[in-house]
């Protein structure tokens, strides 16, 4: 019922306490002196739930490393403490002596049985004390190591190796990895993987690297109505989210929450024939932007800009822009500024409209033009930095009279984009940018071969799809591979470990719109090689994302109010 203590190290004629273990009700405490701080400063630390009045022995072992402490009672698990004040490097005990189980006086005086009080050098003592088979019958007896007293260190100075306090390795679900935590270690069980904490994150020091081995149905997903598009996105303490872009209004689109290895019906947004969702944040704030492809119920064409609302945890209207037939927009940030991209696909039946960059007007908390790029029935937009320069890839689809046209990138320059090169496409859907090692790539979706003034091919839909590769010595994107694709609208680049892939949407062979997605993987010299064929239904836009559970690709069908959400399977 009182604190007792074990040893104390004190100066003579001073009632402070340089070094000491003192024994509380269910606590331990071990106390050191900083005199590194003005005037010098106690410091206490405490571990809790340390009960040992229970008339049986007891071994404690701590060890101490810096701002690290760790204490191990009768060889169990340890108990570890980090506090701000680390051990002193060095500690004059000049005119200093040890006292056993009091301090220097009648109070706090150990009631208990004291065998051996041992200090050792170094902060392993746990490993060298905690070897017997049956701990409780060598309890008693003088461990070897205590045999042959260590040698007396050639200085005062606390000797740092081997690091057993600072040695940690946690199990389990991932743990936070903050300043206090740094230089511990955490094994991930699932993953077979160990990381360090780098003070902010966990870095992967040794990791079994699977290798996909095949793709299972996980979840049919309902969704309101045909999807043209699907957003995977994670609000940081929420969730993870996936915003669906469905055609029919109403209801409009949804918004679904993983919730128990699944997704669950979240919330109901307004859309008018909804293309696609973007998900971005400007500081702290949340946004989702949606392409409406049709007018609203009085005839205004606009597109919407959604704000995450902490308080109703839900997104609310935020800004409207008026938009032609949007079919995408991206969100990127130049030099700390915020843009906006929207693809104009169509004005009436003229295709060859311009498509608009925003920026963010900090000021005003808006939108505001910033520049237009003339396009040509356009699908999709494509940001993506190479070194310390900005580019903004555009597929244009149509352009009247051909789908037969060039696509453009353009480079950001003296602050605004310019043009930096044209690729003929075939009624480009996506451009998707990936780098496998140091090597950067652009794949482009063909979805269809039409020229009004030339003889119409056997197939419309059969074409390929092609992937460039940066040529850093002609500074431009060169011809690496033709695939042969269906009506494509997508491609997504995702990771297995080292391996790398490329899922292609599929979405009418000319015949049917029942056809199979091909998931594509790199094999270095041979390029990308088929090797997973997915059954799909007018598959319109995939998307891979990552959980706690494993690794997925969600697809959305612009043909039947079901996407599919599919598991990788993995060795």
């Amino acid at each position: 019922q009182r604190n007792e203590y074990i040893f104390t190290l004190m100066v003579e004629e001073s009632p402070g306490v340089l070094v000491g273990l003192r024994h509380g009700p269910d606590k331990l405490h071990f106390l050191f002196w900083s005199q590194e701080r003005a005037g010098g400063w106690q410091t206490r630390v405490t571990f809790p739930n340390v009960s040992l009045s229970d008339s049986q022995w007891h071994t404690l072992v701590l060890a101490v490393s810096g701002q690290s402490f760790s204490l191990t009672v009768d060889c169990s698990v340890p108990k570890d403490v980090v506090v701000e004040t680390p051990f002193p490097a060095s500690l004059s005990v000049r005119r200093a002596s040890f006292y056993l189980g009091n301090r220097r006086r009648r109070k706090g005086v150990f009631t208990g049985l004291l065998r051996q009080l041992v200090l050792l050098p170094g902060a392993d003592a746990t490993p060298r004390i905690c070897h017997a088979l049956n701990f409780k019958v060598a309890t008693l007896s003088v461990p070897a190591v205590l045999q042959d007293v260590p040698a007396k260190p050639v200085s005062n100075e606390v000797l740092k190796y081997p690091y057993e306090a600072d040695m940690k390795v946690t199990l389990g679900a991932r743990p936070r990895c903050s300043r206090q935590e740094k230089a511990q270690f955490w094994f991930n069980a699932s993953r077979r993987g160990l990381y360090l904490c780098n003070g902010s994150t966990w870095v992967s020091m040794l990791e079994v690297h699977h290798r996909l081995d095949y793709v299972e149905e996980y979840q049919n997903l309902v969704t309101n109505s045909e999807s043209m598009g699907v957003e995977v996105f994670t609000i940081p303490k929420v969730g993870l989210f996936a915003a669906v872009a469905n055609r029919v209004t109403p209801p409009g689109s949804a918004l679904y929450r993983w919730a128990e290895g699944k997704f669950v019906h979240y919330q109901n947004i307004p859309t008018y024939q909804a293309q696609s969702w973007k998900y971005f944040t400007i500081g702290k704030k949340i946004f989702l932007a949606v392409a409406n492809f049709e007018q609203n119920e009085r005839g205004q064409e606009f597109s919407v800009i959604y704000k995450w609302s902490r308080r109703k945890a839900k997104f609310i209207p935020y800004q409207r822009l008026a938009t032609h037939s949007a079919r995408d927009w991206e969100a990127f940030v130049i030099q700390g500024e915020t843009f906006l991209a929207v693809v104009n696909h169509r004005e009436g039946n003229n295709h060859n409209i311009d498509s608009v960059i925003y920026r963010w007007n900090p000021r005003t908390g808006l939108f505001e033009a910033n520049q237009t790029i003339p396009t040509s029935g356009a699908y999709d937009w494509e940001f993506f930095t190479i070194g310390p320069y900005s580019f903004l890839a555009v597929a244009n689809t149509f352009n009247g009279t051909s789908t037969k046209i060039y696509s453009h990138i353009y480079i950001w320059l003296s602050g605004s984009f310019q043009l930096f090169q044209s690729i003929l496409t075939f009624g480009a859907a996506d451009w998707e940018v990936f780098h496998i090692g140091d090597r950067i790539f652009l794949a482009v979706a063909n979805s269809h071969s039409y020229d009004s003034g030339m003889p119409a091919p056997s197939n419309f839909y059969a074409i390929n799809s092609s992937i460039y590769e940066l040529n850093i010595t002609a500074q431009m994107f060169v011809k690496f591979q033709d695939l042969p694709t269906y009506s494509a609208l997508d491609w997504e680049f995702f990771s297995v470990g080292d391996d790398s892939f490329l899922v292609v949407a599929n979405s009418f062979d000319g015949f049917t719109f029942s056809v199979n997605s091909i998931i594509y993987r790199w094999q270095g010299y041979e390029g990308f090689v088929a090797a997973h064929q997915l059954p799909t239904v007018g598959c319109r836009d995939w998307e891979a994302f990552h959980t706690s559970e494993g690794s997925y690709l969600l697809y959305s069908s612009a043909r039947e109010p079901l996407s599919k959400v599919l598991k990788l399977k993995t060795t």
